[in-house]
């Protein structure tokens, strides 16, 4: 996924809660109670980050009740504020009707499933054990404990549903929540810094704004669990922050993902869903396709049929289609966007204006891995289409490359499909299709290697975002006697049951 900074913000800004004001009371107006803290919080975060911790130690937020009222705060926040949240997406960059009321809808969707599953999901789970320990009424059993204090670092690009999902997959752990807002998506975050404190207490969930030496300070701190979307220069600055404290993270990140087209596909159909996945959402997403790879037999049809894919979606002019065409985030976006096309290569589209954040679904041939735009993840609506004539060659060429967050096969061979998905190593991806796998809740998300670290979505983002924890359960009046001296023969052979299940 590309950094989602573009400039720093003034300061820091923490929405503030007014939920409930509460008077003071007699005493209070009184007599302030003294400050018995070794260490009072010098700043409005520490403060905050403070508060949800002392709240976790309480064990409030383990039980059942807790973690469903949080649910359904979120999905009542997003329901009786949905077009505000959808405006505001639509103000942000995501024009394209689709677009904007997904992050809405998806991420209601989403919640709800949690929720429905969430009693069934934090049940202890009974573990095979040795059987002279079950032969003598031991049981093995697995509990999911909550980390503690989570921080969820938030990306431009899906403003709620990149958001507000990972925070649901914390809250459904029994984790408090510190969410850190995309410094670019301001319509959104002016929604967001409203409403939360409007649903949540801040012990419970928070939602902050800060600049990039700010959000330094942050990350000094102790959090429990840290959880970002961003890039891979932003998933390394985590993981050194988070080494201090020893804390657990799962980094979302990206990379240059390649849609391998063979000369078998059904190339209309390879075409189209490719240029698709290249451009939805302003080429702004993290599974898109980075770079066709094309059979050298099929070539010259998968270019021509990629323009008229964009005619299909699109039209002849991409601009007067806000409704079915997203935006660019930034000005600055169109800008290093424009500067990786070779016109010389430019085969459909090419034209951008950075005032009105705006480029033309783009795509490049003939390119080569050599070439400016194959360097480093695009992160925006350009397709450049490479040609492969060997594929074990292509594999290992891929294969030098950094591990993408997806990958695609176009193909009607399954030996093809069955060598690409073997050889290759990706975070998730699809057979004759592209993007939407990460749409399925019962499928875990997330990358390796320089794409990412860790999975979440449904029962595999509940488990992320809590620890396993392995209880042996024995009746008080069984003893295991081979484990205490005196040591015999005898004893030491028993200790063989241990590895009979």
């Amino acid at each position: 996924m590309a950094s989602s900074s573009s400039g720093p913000e003034v300061s820091l800004t923490i929405a503030t809660d007014r939920r409930r004001p509460t008077p003071p009371s007699p005493d209070q107006s009184v007599k302030a109670m003294p400050n018995t803290h070794p260490n009072p919080p010098q700043t409005p975060f520490e403060a905050l980050f403070a508060k949800q911790k002392a709240h976790f130690s309480t064990d409030a937020t383990k039980s059942y009740a807790w973690r469903i009222d949080q649910l359904d705060q979120l999905v009542r926040m997003l329901k009786e504020n949905f077009e505000r949240f959808d405006e505001a997406c639509s103000r942000d960059f995501k024009t394209a009707l689709q677009e904007h009321v997904f992050e809405v809808a998806a991420s209601i969707g989403s919640i709800e499933a949690m929720r429905a599953q969430l009693e069934d999901w934090m049940k202890p789970v009974e573990t095979p054990i040795p059987k002279f320990l079950a032969e003598s009424g031991h049981k093995g059993l697995v509990y999911r404990e909550p980390y503690g204090v989570t921080l969820v670092m938030c990306p431009f690009n899906g403003p709620l549903t990149l958001s507000l999902r990972p925070a649901a997959a914390a809250l459904s752990g029994g984790n408090p929540v510190i969410l850190k807002l995309a410094d670019q998506t301001s319509a959104t975050n002016d929604v967001l810094l409203d409403l939360i404190p409007r649903y949540f207490d801040p012990e419970n969930v928070v939602a902050v704004t800060a600049d990039r030496e700010r959000m330094t300070d942050i990350l000094k701190m102790p959090f429990d669990f840290i959880f970002l979307t961003g890039s891979v220069g932003a998933g390394k600055a985590v993981m050194r922050a988070a080494a201090e404290h020893l804390t657990p993270v799962l980094l979302e990140l990206g990379g240059q993902n390649p849609a391998i087209v063979d000369a078998t596909a059904n190339i209309a159909d390879a075409a189209k869903k490719i240029v698709w996945g290249a451009t939805a959402w302003g080429g702004q997403w993290c599974v898109s396709p980075g770079y066709a790879v094309v059979h050298e037999s099929v070539a010259e049809a998968f270019v021509t049929a990629t323009r008229q894919a964009l005619v299909e979606l699109y039209g002849d002019d991409p601009r007067s289609r806000p409704d079915d065409y997203s935006r660019l985030i930034t000005p600055a976006t169109v800008t290093r966007l424009a500067s990786l096309i070779d016109p010389d290569k430019v085969v459909a589209g090419g034209r951008y204006d950075e005032a009105s954040r705006y480029m033309d679904p783009t795509v490049l041939y003939p390119v080569t891995w050599v070439d400016k735009v194959m360097q480093d993840e695009i992160f925006g609506p350009i397709l450049p289409i490479l040609v492969y004539s060997d594929l074990g060659e292509l594999l290992a060429k891929i294969k030098s490359l950094p591990k993408p967050l997806s990958a695609y096969v176009f193909s009607r061979d399954q030996a093809v499909i069955d060598r690409v998905l073997s050889s290759l190593s990706f975070g998730g991806g699809a057979v004759n299709q592209t993007n939407v796998f990460l749409f399925i809740e019962s499928m875990p998300y997330g990358g390796v290697g320089t794409s990412g670290i860790g999975q979440y979505y449904g029962k595999h983002g509940f488990d992320a975002l809590t620890h396993a924890k392995s209880i042996l359960v024995s009746p008080p009046d069984a003893a295991i006697d081979h484990l205490f001296p005196p040591y015999t023969r005898e004893k030491v052979e028993a200790l063989n049951q241990w590895f009979d299940y």
